[in-house]
């Protein structure tokens, strides 16, 4: 049927009528990756013409003491930031009362903003999603939910509690019910995807697809010298870089203590780049071993993101071995998106292992052998640095090609907008399909 005059501005000002309500502890400017996907599919989602929302921290996720404006808009969204929403990440208490209290906030907006088309949140904070599923009983509008990593999945994996235990039975409640309640659910790679399908039969609404790299920021960078390296005086020497969040979910042990060997290596460099509960271990090192080979920064801004992840020359991407489909090691999209190899420590199957298996961009190390990633430290730095671009040239192809930000986000938001019955031609009753 042609659409007669006037159709096109009717639906224009019926899109631009629909607000899409956001809930996320972190957002940008805050470095956190969570937060800058967030922002990825706000801003697709304003650009596609809805009025979108974000409710977010007022204060740094990692540091509480970094402040925020309380409200502004950014990329055509209108972002507003709560307080008593963030104590950081120091003490388990605080981030707990973090969580409650943004939760609590998150409730009543999803109870009371007028005119709410649907709902988007994340696991950041864990549990994100209990608040908009419970006003959604009352308000009975569509969510879709943002699996970035499982819980209580990772409390029991690490052994911070059991499987038995009553705060595990509440959790994996909540998880159910929120699942429930989802018109979309997003898992990150097929591991993830096979845990949430064991607490119900949710393929048909269920939406299998990585997180893209930020490539605005990045582009492959042909050799590792530029101003990053020379700022730091690490010019002339052989970096491996560890970047993102230090979490004891991607162990560090096996690569500090190949450091702590290899300290002698006048060219070698180990290059710690982010925050989190693991960053202690790795200062820890540095201090108890004296070593000098060992560089630790803090997080670099999102504009600085391309001239860090660039000045390594091979990264390191860590998976625990009992965090398959728990944590997706987003980490490698990074390296490849700047062409750089990559050197994995984690099992086998794993996300990270299967893109090794298929495609010669790296190596690959199981943890606690500190004799083999020794061994492998070393091919890398013996490899030739024609064969290590070439190495990197073929990640950065598979991830134009296969993982881009434009094909995913934009593949992302076409699911959003239909799970959410936010465009008028979308069909209420379909479902998602797989990819």
């Amino acid at each position: 049927m042609k659409s007669r005059p006037g159709d096109q501005g009717t639906e224009h000002a019926m899109v631009k009528s629909k607000l899409l309500l956001i809930f996320s502890q972190t957002f940008v400017p805050d470095p956190a990756s969570v937060g800058q996907h967030m922002t990825d599919v706000a801003a697709e989602m304003a650009r596609r013409g809805y009025r979108v929302r974000v409710y977010t921290s007022a204060v740094g996720y990692e540091d509480p003491s970094v402040r925020y404006p309380r409200r502004e808009t950014l990329r055509g969204i209108d972002v507003r930031r709560l307080p008593f929403s963030g104590f950081g990440k120091k003490r388990l208490w605080l981030r707990a009362f973090g969580t409650l209290t943004f939760l609590f906030q998150c409730f009543w907006l999803a109870l009371f903003t007028p005119r709410v088309a649907g709902v988007f949140f994340t696991t950041s904070p864990p549990m994100g999603g209990l608040a908009p599923c419970l006003a959604r009983i009352i308000r009975r509008y569509p969510v879709a939910y943002w699996a970035m990593d499982l819980n209580p999945d990772q409390l029991i994996a690490m052994g911070k509690i059991k499987e038995t235990s009553f705060t595990a039975r509440m959790i994996e409640a909540v998880n159910r019910f929120i699942l429930r309640s989802s018109s979309l659910i997003v898992a990150l790679d097929r591991f993830m995807a096979d845990r949430l399908n064991r607490r119900g039969n949710y393929a048909g609404k269920m939406l299998v697809m990585p997180p893209w790299p930020h490539e605005d920021h990045m582009t492959e960078l042909t050799t590792p010298e530029n101003d990053f390296r020379r700022e730091h005086d690490l010019s002339g020497t052989f970096i491996l870089m560890y970047s993102g969040n230090h979490s004891p979910a991607n162990p560090l042990k096996t690569v500090l203590e190949a450091a702590v060997r290899l300290k002698d290596e006048p060219r070698l460099r180990f290059l710690f780049v982010g925050g989190g509960l693991g960053k202690k271990e790795v200062e820890q090192y540095k201090r108890d071993h004296q070593l000098d080979n060992v560089i630790s920064l803090p997080y670099q801004p999102l504009e600085r993101l391309g001239q860090s992840l660039g000045c390594a020359d091979v990264h390191i991407v860590s998976l625990g071995d009992n965090m398959v489909g728990i944590i997706h090691p987003c980490k490698i999209y990074g390296a490849m998106a700047v062409g750089r190899p990559i050197l994995f420590l984690g099992p086998q199957p794993s996300h990270v292992s299967d893109i090794l298996e298929e495609n010669p961009i790296g190596w690959r190390v199981v943890h606690g052998d500190v004799d083999g990633m020794v061994a492998a430290i070393h091919s890398a730095m013996a490899t030739a640095p024609d064969h290590r671009a070439a190495m990197g040239q073929l990640a950065s192809r598979i991830l134009h090609e296969r993982l881009s930000q434009s094909v995913l986000c934009n593949k992302f938001c076409d699911h959003l907008e239909s799970a959410l019955r936010l465009s008028r031609r979308a069909n209420p009753h379909a479902q998602p399909a797989i990819h």
